[in-house]
């Protein structure tokens, strides 16, 4: 499914001509939960890898990490030193490029990308887009602009259970087109569109955005206040 003419929806990826764009991996997060004394289990790199192999097509020539590849602030866990190289050898197949944008939790990237001799940018921009992070205001001179960070997702209710499903979202920051990936992150659904409180730096008036869910196919859901 087309979000924006020429940007395409694949699974929890958008992809633009031969650009392969995903955010928010969190590589590490269980790591970080266990030693809050949250037992859950390793998971989430399994099944990351398994959901990354079908996006890599053979047209797909670059790969766009938009921040927050790993979980960890201040630190690089024995997790994410280990399953983070992995991902990018991953990616790096093919002479395939990758490039990282820096996020929030990307504060300790660097040593990392060395690995692999990959450089860590505030933003990147093809053609008349930007993929940006989020969590920072930047000059953007382009039509269209691509974050992540927020971590969109539906809460769907009925009478006997709650189910939660990621989400895209398409709407305007001041004259420009805005669109939200869902984290590529397992371990959590993320955040429900119909508690956003406009808090966030780019999501304004969250009610006139389109929700795109994401299950066995993408559904277009309309907008956000005919959720209600």
């Amino acid at each position: 499914m087309e979000i924006e003419k020429g940007i395409k929806i694949k699974d929890l990826a958008l992809i633009y001509k031969d650009h392969l764009i995903i955010s928010d991996l969190h590589i590490g997060l269980e790591e970080a939960l266990n030693k809050q004394g949250i037992l859950i289990p390793r998971f989430q790199f399994k099944e990351i890898k398994q959901r990354l192999e079908p996006l890599l097509l053979k047209k797909i020539k670059v790969i766009v990490i938009n921040g927050d590849l790993k979980h960890e602030f201040g630190t690089i866990s024995e997790q994410e030193w280990r399953h983070t190289l992995q991902v990018l050898d991953l990616l790096l197949e093919n002479n395939r490029k990758v490039i990282l944008v820096k996020g929030n939790h990307d504060t300790i990237l660097g040593p990392i990308a060395d690995k692999r001799n990959l450089k860590v940018v505030d933003k990147y921009e093809i053609d008349d887009i930007t993929i940006i992070h989020g969590n920072k205001i930047k000059e953007i001179n382009t039509k269209i602009i691509i974050i992540g960070h927020e971590h969109p997702a539906v809460t769907i209710k009925d009478n006997i259970r709650n189910e939660t499903y990621k989400c895209f979202l398409k709407g305007k920051y001041k004259n420009k087109i805005l669109i939200v990936t869902p984290s590529f992150s397992l371990v959590k659904q993320g955040y429900d569109v119909l508690n956003f409180d406009n808090h966030t730096l780019y999501i304004k008036n969250i009610d006139n955005f389109e929700v795109f869910v994401v299950e066995d196919k993408i559904y277009n859901f309309g907008k956000v206040k005919n959720l209600f």
